[in-house]
């Protein structure tokens, strides 16, 4: 099976900035960025972050708020945060990525996958590498009736392949051989399966059952929130307001706001969020934009207002970081993706 998948996959790998040039740092970044993101989404990101931060000191020594601008609209902005912290750590241990799973696993943010990858694909240790498409395909392989969202799956897996790479000559081609076939072969649906290197080992294909994996467990709807924030305007200076680190999406700036709550208009909540977050009064002007927004577990609708400071207080009552800046500025913060979409409503320009 091993040499049949690392023949098709050294005749149909596709062309990735961090195989042509590699390094164990570009590995690094780059599995940190592919972590639920795919690849097309993450190569210009990969080489923006490259440009700025060549070398570890480089991303170490960087500002926190210049590396989450870079990341803006990648999502899942703790990766950022945690990828920073890794560098950091590395270079206080010499400026060198580790070379050994165990030590890669100990630095901020690095679970098993990514050390896996690292290990391997970086330094030739033979440490199996189990993300979302290897799952599908192992659980096909091997007609695994387990759900694989079950987090004893993947820790089984990884066990299973630790067997089976051991015999792997090149670990690290192999790891992304096996990615590689499940992301152009052995897809979620309509997998390929004709032209399959490993067919003829795959237990769901031989029984002709291959949709019926792998199991899932049932998921439930997503709640559904209508939240409301305000552009806070004092002439023609704009407030923004800084999410906490342990917040979702932390270390982003966005608009004072909330959820509504029950019985509440969207003027009447914005002007309670803003209140209650910033001892500011305010009084709630027109609408300016309403978005729809979906995160991986919730979705929300958010209406977004203009609104202008009232009375003599100007200074926020806030426990975490403000700004007062004008329009022109925002471009120099990173905001989430459902901020951007007010800003294309209002047809401001906030990427250079």
């Amino acid at each position: 099976m091993n040499c049949e998948l690392i023949k098709w996959f050294e005749k149909n790998r596709r062309a990735m900035p961090w195989r042509e040039v590699a390094s164990p740092y570009r590995i690094l970044v780059s599995e940190v960025m592919l972590q639920q993101t795919q690849v097309v989404t993450v190569i210009p990101y990969f080489h923006r972050f490259m440009h700025a931060f060549p070398t570890v000191a480089d991303l170490a020594a960087a500002p926190e708020e210049q590396i989450l601008k870079l990341w803006e609209g990648l999502g899942y902005y703790s990766r950022a945060r945690h990828l920073h912290a890794c560098a950091k750590a590395i270079v206080a241990l010499g400026g060198e990525v580790p070379s050994d799973f165990e030590s890669l696993k100990k630095l901020p943010g690095i679970g098993a996958y990514t050390a896996a990858a690292v290990a391997s694909i970086g330094f030739g240790q033979k440490m199996p590498v189990v993300d979302g498409n290897v799952l599908r395909v192992w659980a096909r392989m091997t007609m695994d009736e387990t759900p694989i969202d079950m987090p004893k799956v993947k820790s089984r897996y990884f066990d299973e392949l630790s067997e089976v790479i051991q015999s792997v000559d090149s670990p690290g081609t192999f790891n992304q051989a096996m990615m590689e076939l499940g992301s152009l072969v052995c897809k979620p649906s309509e997998p390929d399966c004709g032209n399959c290197p490993v067919a003829k080992w795959c237990k769901a294909y031989q029984a002709g059952c291959v949709a019926d994996y792998p199991k899932k467990t049932p998921k439930k709807k997503p709640p559904h929130y209508d939240v409301a924030v305000g552009l806070v305007y004092d002439d023609d200076n704009l407030l923004i307001l800084k999410r906490s680190d342990d917040q979702m999406l932390g270390g982003l700036w966005e608009f004072p706001g909330g959820k509504l709550e029950e019985g509440e208009t969207p003027q009447q909540a914005v002007k309670r969020e803003i209140m209650e977050e910033t001892g500011l009064l305010v009084k709630v002007g027109k609408k300016l934009a309403v978005v729809k927004h979906a995160y991986s577990h919730f979705s929300i609708t958010m209406h977004a207002f203009r609104c202008e400071l009232q009375g003599d207080v100007k200074t926020p009552n806030c426990d975490r970081p403000w700004h007062w800046i004008t329009e022109s500025q925002l471009k120099d913060y990173a905001f989430p993706k459902a901020n951007h979409k007010i800003f294309s409503a209002m047809k401001i320009v906030v990427r250079d």
